[in-house]
């Protein structure tokens, strides 16, 4: 009997097979798209709070960042509070291409979960974010088994 856990990440990784093509096409993987959206969403950070937010390891985190950057699609500067810190920010080409990338991303997690009902979906979804709510509050106590505290 399949597991809740494989069940979603053998969904997921369906989903992430069709945005990963077209992320292709802009020299992007998905955790480039990972950090670009969590910068959208929650604004400029430094690299350890990226890190933290997004569950990265932060030396994995620094050559995405710089494969960004390099793209032109965001800029690491010195913290002007702690010099030690950097603050990563979307650029402008940055932010227009996650607007770009938004409806195509609907679109194609529409298509991924086109079996089941709008409603249907609406309480995937709800339930999925509860679940998820649940075990970041998990993490961020530290007691995660076998996750990073």
């Amino acid at each position: 009997m399949a597991t809740a856990s494989y069940l979603a990440a053998k969904t997921a990784l369906y989903g992430s097979r069709r945005m990963e093509a077209t992320l292709a096409e802009h020299d992007l993987l998905l955790g480039h798209h990972a950090i670009m959206c969590a910068l959208d969403d929650f604004g400029p950070m430094s690299q350890q709070e990226l890190a933290d937010s997004l569950d990265f390891d932060k030396s994995h985190l620094v050559s995405r960042i710089d494969h960004l950057e390099q793209h032109g699609l965001l800029t690491r500067t010195r913290d002007r509070l702690d010099r030690r810190r950097h603050q990563v920010s979307l650029t402008k080409a940055g932010s227009a291409l996650i607007d770009q990338l938004r409806p195509v991303a609907r679109e194609h997690q529409q298509e991924l979960l086109s079996a089941l009902s709008a409603a249907e979906q609406e309480t995937l979804l709800d339930m999925l974010r509860r679940v998820l709510a649940a075990n970041d509050a998990v993490q961020r106590a530290g007691s995660c088994p076998g996750g990073r505290p």
